[in-house]
């Protein structure tokens, strides 16, 4: 299970000192951090099919998704929390922390379980999806009568009708007029910002 470390920041601005802090807090301790999700460069195209998105694709040096199949086993072996980083181009950074993240197996497509209860400075934008199964461009599950929203929105996620976040949408360079089909999360910048990056870890607690 890879491992992120956070390099010290020069900001002293709440949120990326916050975010800090929490990272921080979670390498002290002889738990695990796993990544499950990186991005930064726009290096890896994330507009994929279900079975890659199930395996995972991606370097564990750069841009990765993890899969989906070692998602659930993670979560489901043990309670796990969900911290969410994301970076702007103005060089903020805001945390999403949610307290029980568990994705259910294949048999239900992967369904986000819980997020259990928000906290951080980036909003919520999650726990709206709490009940979605997984989709992707070939792998309509959501519940959007008139469309696919993976495929309207270039991505691939938990989709309701359709999303409040598209960690996994296009990468592109902050504001922009197109609406909602690029990494954004809703309560930090935005559905017509591309965010810089996104990382997305969970840890066991107790």
């Amino acid at each position: 299970i890879p491992v992120i470390v956070p390099r010290a920041s020069k900001s002293s601005s709440p949120s990326r000192a916050l975010v800090s802090r929490l990272v921080c807090t979670a390498i002290r301790t002889t738990k695990v951090v796993a990544v499950i999700q990186n991005r930064y460069d726009g290096s890896v195209n994330f507009y994929r099919g279900w079975k890659q998105y199930e395996d995972g694709f991606g370097s564990m040096e750069g841009e990765f998704w993890l899969g989906l199949k070692k998602i659930h086993e993670l979560t489901y072996s043990k309670k796990y929390e969900l911290l969410v980083l994301l970076d702007d181009w103005e060089g903020n950074r805001a945390v999403a922390k949610y307290s029980r993240f568990l994705v259910a197996g294949p048999e239900e497509k992967y369904t986000l379980k819980s997020v259990g209860s928000y906290t951080g400075t980036a909003g919520n934008s999650l726990s709206g999806q709490v009940g979605m199964k997984f989709s992707t461009l070939d792998a309509k599950n959501d519940v959007y009568k008139t469309g696919n929203c993976a495929v309207q929105f270039e991505g691939a996620w938990w989709y309701s009708a359709c999303h409040g976040a598209n960690l996994n949408g296009l990468y592109v360079k902050g504001a922009v007029t197109t609406y909602a089909n690029m990494m954004c999360w809703k309560t930090f910048k935005g559905f017509n910002y591309g965010l810089k990056r996104s990382r997305m870890l969970i840890r066991p607690v107790d």
